[in-house]
């Protein structure tokens, strides 16, 4: 999920953080079966996997062409 993150991203200015949730129990607990997890705004979004195309219409970013 992160490659597709950052390819739906393109340099665009949107801030992006990576957790680790084997290092927060809650986390762990929260979302160990559902790993990756994509949160927007605090928001999941997805789970498991999602697509470029998906991801751009969800944060609104255009994709080259």
């Amino acid at each position: 999920m992160k490659a597709v993150v950052s390819r739906a991203i393109g340099g665009k200015d949107i801030s992006m953080e990576y957790v680790d949730i084997s290092t927060d129990p809650d986390l762990l607990n929260r979302y160990g079966l559902e790993i990756p997890v994509l949160m927007i705004d605090e928001k999941k979004v997805a789970k498991y996997r999602i697509t470029e195309a998906e991801l751009r219409r969800l944060i609104g970013v255009r994709g080259k062409g």
